[in-house]
């Protein structure tokens, strides 16, 4: 093990268990998974995993074990990367920087952001100055419909890149994230990338992010029956994308002329994948909007981009989040 990178992995759900999966069985990191909601389920029996990348699996666990909180570093026991694959809900605690802040070594954590939406880096930049931050845009379709039961119908995908730090070195950044490409890589069973563009990725997952996820979400239509759903694309889902196209090309992001019939006919039609959005909204947990559908919408609307559609996406989300709070007691309707 003494070889071996260490890693922390938060975030427990079904895009955690299969990056944890990727990062263990290249045999080049000794990782830890920390789970929140399904940890009693993993604790006991592991996940049981049905991938299309890896096959059938019982019982697995990361070789590091499972832990329902962020450990302290120290003691011996340092982490050479955090990795981020919980959701990014910016408008409700605890925030990422906060939750991740016990396991981070000043100067030599690598924190990986394997997470939606735009600007995510900003908070992480002004809590660890000198530490490298990653980004990690991924395109995977998987979730995990009971507890530690986790089902992957579209391959893994990962985009990994430096958030520009402005204290450090810029070949130290570039090391680090194509170090974590190689460990990521080693089991043979992904497609990991390193990408020096993080924003011109970023924004073109966008076009699928900021549109199909809210759209689908409130529609309560999976990415199959929005595509039958007559009007749906035409009227909701290509306007959405094309503004977005706009706002990627106004911040200097030229996108591909294909990007929003490729981002529409990503998933097969008859997978009827629920994006993560719709699937939180189903469970009744917070949605991650406002990084996802807010961030891209403001900084279109800060260059000038008419942004209609979003514009409504965006509001009918946040009532969405109030009624998902107030269930939770974060905000009162009385």
């Amino acid at each position: 093990m003494s070889d071996k990178r260490s890693i922390l992995l938060v975030g427990g759900g079904s895009v955690g268990a299969i990056s944890a999966l990727n990062l263990d069985i290249g045999h080049r990191a000794a990782v830890t998974i920390v789970c929140r909601s399904n940890f009693e389920a993993v604790q006991k029996h592991g996940y049981s995993i049905e991938s299309c990348d890896h096959g059938s699996l019982r019982h697995w666990k990361p070789s590091g074990g499972v832990m329902n909180e962020v450990p302290h570093a120290g003691a011996g026991k340092v982490f050479d990367f955090v990795v981020c694959v919980t959701k990014n809900v910016a408008d409700a605690p605890p925030s990422v920087s906060d939750l991740i802040k016990p396991a981070v070594t000043e100067g030599r954590t690598v924190i990986v952001l394997v997470q939606n939406g735009l600007n995510i880096e900003r908070p992480l930049l002004a809590a660890f100055s000198q530490n490298v931050v990653l980004s990690g845009v991924s395109l995977i379709g998987a979730n995990e419909p009971k507890h530690g039961f986790v089902q992957q119908d579209f391959p893994d995908t990962l985009y990994v890149g430096p958030f520009r730090n402005p204290n450090l070195d810029p070949d130290d950044e570039e090391r680090a994230a194509k170090e974590f490409v190689g460990i990521y890589s080693a089991g043979g069973k992904t497609q990991c990338s390193y990408s020096a563009d993080v924003g011109w990725t970023r924004w073109r997952k966008l076009v699928y992010n900021a549109c199909l996820n809210p759209i689908c979400a409130i529609t309560g239509l999976d990415t199959g029956r929005i595509r039958l759903a007559e009007g749906a694309v035409e009227g909701l889902v290509r306007p959405a994308m094309m503004e977005i196209v706009a706002a990627a090309k106004a911040s200097g992001y030229d996108l591909p002329s294909t990007v929003a019939n490729d981002m529409i006919e990503m998933d097969p039609l008859d997978m009827y994948l629920p994006p993560s959005m719709l699937s939180d909204v189903r469970k009744g947990n917070l949605i991650e909007y406002e990084n996802i559908l807010g961030e891209p919408l403001r900084e279109g609307k800060k260059l000038g981009v008419p942004m209609p559609t979003l514009n409504v996406l965006y509001f009918l989300c946040q009532a969405i989040q109030w009624k998902n709070k107030e269930l939770r007691g974060l905000v009162s309707g009385r």
